[in-house]
């Protein structure tokens, strides 16, 4: 309580704050988002009551619903940069813009279809507990915990450094203080109320993102009495591209193996992404697993025609109102490349365009509370990684109590907290775009291929499934490490070593043709044994026979 009061009043003198230091505080933005804090703060509360054992910390003891664990995907899955970065990406390019939504969505059917059930009736506390069900448990844990730490480090500096420079310019306060505030708000939420009040946390975000986002559509709609084709018309007027904007194709035509690798990532990224894939675990039974990947499916997706409406209005409006450009002594100015804040702020542009300074503190709030709650999922995803599979299992041996490990995983949670806002200042100034596809690559490269095969293929073997894996991983690391975005951008050399930045083309299959080779040749005693177990991982996996928390189904 008495952090909850320091922070109000710490944020409620951010506009004098900000005016002081030249920034654009909304008062507005402030009070919203102190209303959200002071709702979350209840509910951690709540729900700190509720958090009891590891299983309360990890999966909120199985008792989400498939619709409400369907609103929280939504609200882990939709990032800041969802928004922010699709609508601008619209605005620039039209169709081409919506590519990356389309990649990201077809990454659902994926977990619907190869994943979602078997991993709920296997598994207990995340993706680790299903690629050890019949392979060994300490080199599955170590790369499973491996893997899924590097892509939780990516997503986090991405996501902190995104929060601060969005924050400084929504809410007018420095750097540093803005990381710090999101940083020790998901140490909060996570450490007292673990995985129950994360939850709430998420589903929260995604309804005020969707009520946002439908209310800006609607107005925007209202201002051409809902006609779209004349939105379109009068965007065609005023783009640079003209009708180039609603033909796809130009980001696809420069270079097509970097598109097909960056698609087959985001398709398959999706279904390796550990924090992702934990929310599986809190629901009652492969059913609910279901549901939830349908209700996700339907909110992403809806959510992102909405940003594609967005995005497009943006174009026809924002050329009307050039105080949200630099322009020239003449007051010229050019809609892209002069737009303040770049492109990523079309959408709140144009939120203070058709809402005023109400709607686009509604929007500065959302934003944030965007950021807090994926750095949550983030965080919880981190904690079991290194608590449940790291210490319990291979360092304790599967032999630590239920209170050490609760211990463990909140020590973690804070450690984690940590390290994101020492990382989110220490890239303050790095470009750091390249990270959350890195990530999808990772997770695509090295979680995917091992989860499959270790749920499908009676031959994988743990020699073949670690070796593979890690592999995957390297492989997928050293390629976007070698390529234009940090070779070139980063460390500034002149020319990258690898042709495009998208490695998923190259080590995906490497991947999956590594663990193919590596279990076939391996003829071990072990190995003979896994194989022989994938027969009751099979009755379990379709059935749900002996499943942690199962229920009739």
């Amino acid at each position: 309580m008495k952090f909850l009061l320091s922070l109000s009043a710490l944020l409620l003198s951010m506009p004098s704050l900000a005016h002081a230091a030249g920034g654009q505080g909304n008062t507005s933005a402030i009070v919203m988002f102190l209303i959200f804090i002071a709702a979350t703060m209840v509910i951690t509360w709540w729900a700190a009551k509720r958090t009891q054992t590891t299983s309360d910390f990890y999966t909120a003891g199985g008792g989400i619903t498939g619709f409400q664990n369907g609103l929280a995907i939504a609200g882990d899955y939709l990032s800041a940069a969802s928004f922010l970065g699709i609508a601008g990406m619209v605005y620039v390019s039209g169709f081409d813009g919506i590519i990356y939504a389309i990649g990201f969505m077809f990454g659902w059917p994926t977990v619907m279809f190869l994943v979602a059930e078997r991993l709920r009736n296997l598994g207990r506390y995340n993706f680790a507990d299903v690629t050890s069900f019949r392979l060994q448990q300490v080199p599955m844990r170590v790369l499973a915990a491996s893997a899924s730490l590097l892509v939780i480090a990516l997503y986090l500096i991405a996501q902190m450094v995104g929060a601060g420079k969005l924050i400084v310019l929504l809410f007018g306060i420095e750097y540093k203080l803005a990381v710090l505030v999101v940083g020790s708000l998901m140490m909060i939420y996570v450490t007292f109320g673990g995985m129950t009040a994360t939850t709430w946390v998420q589903i929260i975000k995604a309804v005020l993102m969707l009520f946002g986002a439908t209310l800006m559509t609607f107005l925007v709609l209202k201002g051409f009495n809902f006609n779209l084709d004349a939105i379109l018309v009068e965007a065609v007027d005023v783009h640079p591209d003209g009708r180039g904007i609603l033909a796809p194709g130009s980001a696809v035509s420069g270079n097509p193996l970097n598109a097909l690798s960056l698609g087959i990532a985001l398709a398959f990224g999706t279904a390796g992404l550990p924090h992702i894939l934990m929310r599986f675990f809190t629901v009652a039974n492969a059913k609910e697993a279901r549901k939830s990947v349908i209700w996700a499916s339907s909110f992403i997706g809806y959510f992102y025609v909405l940003t594609f409406i967005i995005g497009f209005s943006a174009i026809a409006i924002l050329v009307k109102h050039p105080e949200y450009f630099v322009t020239d002594a003449d007051g010229n100015f050019d809609m892209i490349n002069s737009l303040i804040g770049g492109t990523n702020m079309v959408a709140v542009h144009l939120a203070n365009a058709v809402g005023g300074d109400l709607l686009l503190g509604f929007l500065a709030a959302v934003t944030f509370a965007t950021i807090v709650a994926v750095v949550a999922g983030l965080a919880l995803a981190g904690a079991a990684a290194i608590s449940h599979d790291l210490y319990a299992n291979v360092i304790a041996k599967g032999k630590a109590s239920e209170e050490k490990q609760l211990k463990v995983s909140k020590l973690s949670t804070v450690m984690l907290g940590v390290l994101s806002i020492i990382l989110g200042i220490v890239f303050e100034n790095q470009n750091v775009a390249f990270m959350v596809g890195l990530a999808f690559a990772i997770a695509a490269s090295s979680n995917f291929p091992v989860l499959v095969l270790s749920m499908y293929w009676r031959g994988c073997t743990t020699r073949g499934a670690t070796i593979g894996g890690f592999i995957g991983l390297a492989s997928a690391t050293i390629w976007v490490v070698l390529s234009t975005t940090v070779w070139v951008d980063v460390f500034g050399f002149a020319e990258p070593i690898t042709p495009f930045p998208n490695p998923g083309i190259l080590s995906i299959p490497l991947a999956f043709a590594s663990i193919w080779l590596f279990s076939m040749l391996d003829k071990s005693a072990a190995a003979e044994k896994e194989k022989a177990a994938f027969t009751a991982l099979t009755v379990r996996s379709q059935t749900g026979i002996g499943a942690t928390g199962a229920q009739s189904h």
